[in-house]
């Protein structure tokens, strides 16, 4: 098996950025063919990727850790299957190094072309979801740049093993040795040593909660864009389609809880709230959701229904499980007014039939993604296109939203001339 380890992060850093120079360079058809001894790899050693898993399965259990966690944890064949053909996504896309964005000629005679080329060295730092460590790899592989990935230790022995058939596959179709690197084994100092490796690391992205955006934005000398939160809404307005509304509010909590882009408070037009919410708290309480509410959403709940006071803390809670506030408004102002004071600026949706309301909610919600009568569980790299996520930006430099091949690439301004000086 390869070693997905070095002796320091200095020296991973340092091969990674002598990698970067030849991967910049590397011609498509090299980097696709690396793309797909990846996806067969991955294929082909699910059994062993799964055997790794499950190791990381039963110390989380031991460890206690959430519903939520474990399910981000957990890997099976479909999910590997799932990543797999997300790699073979990627490989199938444009190649964005080299497109040349625009080209002017200018009053003296100057050619100017902005042109697409790689960021560098790229290192992610993430939490839990092992499939991140090929997601991130397969988007920057494409787009030139090499990879330093320092995951958690919950899920040591998954990442350890999918980066090890991933950098296998890589070096057999003629990568250069450090396009791709684990860092494993460290804590916090190890952490702090990635984060300040300026001058070799060119951006670092954190996947992960509040705790691990914190802990970066104390240290970092390394530029940082932060894939963070998301405490995400869905509002009801009161000339939404009510049978749309209902299924878009399950889809967008109970799909999948775990992740950034589900709902965690749902909003309702008091116009509407009578003849929603009763239905709605039912179908919510039914899938298992816990239901915390303000008084006038709790006083439209059912007898058999239980539904709690939410508390401020509620309001601004990214629940990662099938907890859900629930609140009434009296306007889309009102709405805009709850989001934006509450909502982590990753991805909020309205259910509505008037066009106005639609536009202002888009307008003015201040947010990564905003959806119109469909489930935030859509604003997602795969969903989008983009082959896969390296993840969510919720900042707003140099990209926001899902981050694809695009995100990891800066521009060149190449002028040609023919003898011109400036007087």
């Amino acid at each position: 098996m390869a070693t997905v380890t070095a002796t320091s992060v200095a020296d991973i850093c340092a091969a990674a950025k002598r990698a970067a120079t030849q991967l910049a360079a590397l011609p498509s058809g090299v980097k696709n063919g690396a793309l797909e001894a990846i996806a067969a790899a991955l294929v082909e050693r699910t059994p062993e990727i799964l055997e790794a898993n499950a190791r990381d399965l039963e110390a989380g259990r031991e460890a206690g850790l959430t519903d939520a966690l474990m399910d981000r944890l957990a890997l099976d064949s479909g999910r590997v299957a799932t990543v797999a053909g997300q790699v073979r996504d990627i490989a199938a896309l444009p190649d964005p190094v080299g497109e040349v964005i625009e080209g002017r000629r200018l009053y003296n005679g100057l050619e100017v072309r902005k042109v697409r080329v790689p960021l560098g060295v790229i290192a992610v730092v993430y939490e839990a979801r092992p499939n991140v460590t090929i997601d991130a790899a397969a988007l920057c592989l494409k787009s030139g740049n090499s990879i330093v990935l320092r995951g958690s230790s919950m899920a040591a022995a998954s990442n350890a093993v999918l980066a090890a058939v991933a950098i296998e596959a890589g070096l057999s179709a003629g990568l250069p040795p450090g396009f791709m690197a684990l860092v494993a084994g460290g804590g916090h100092e190890e952490l702090s040593e990635l984060a300040t490796q300026a001058g070799v690391v060119d951006l670092i992205i954190p996947r992960g909660g509040e705790g691990l955006k914190a802990a970066l934005k104390g240290v970092a000398t390394v530029p940082v864009m932060y894939a963070a939160s998301g405490n995400c809404h869905v509002y009801v307005d009161a000339s939404a389609d009510l049978a749309d509304a209902l299924a878009i509010t399950l889809n967008a909590k109970i799909q999948r809880p775990s992740v950034c882009n589900a709902a965690e408070t749902l909003l309702v037009h008091s116009a509407v709230a009578d003849e929603f919410l009763p239905a709605a708290l039912d179908a919510l309480a039914e899938a298992g959701v816990e239901l915390r509410a303000d008084a006038r959403a709790r006083s439209l709940a059912r007898p058999s229904v239980d539904v709690a006071e939410a508390t401020e803390e509620d309001w601004a809670t990214e629940y990662h499980a099938l907890t859900l506030a629930v609140g009434v408004v009296d306007s889309v102002d009102e709405a805009i007014e709850h989001v934006n004071r509450y909502g982590s600026g990753h991805s909020e949706a309205i259910v509505t039939g008037d066009l106005a309301a639609a536009e202002r909610f888009t307008r003015e919600v201040d947010a990564a993604a905003v959806v119109v009568n469909a489930s935030t569980r859509f604003v997602d790299g795969a969903e989008f296109g983009l082959g896969a996520e390296i993840g969510i930006s919720t900042q707003k430099l140099h990209v926001r939203g899902p981050m694809g091949l695009e995100a990891l690439t800066c521009v060149k301004h190449v002028v040609h001339g023919d003898g011109q000086v400036r007087r």
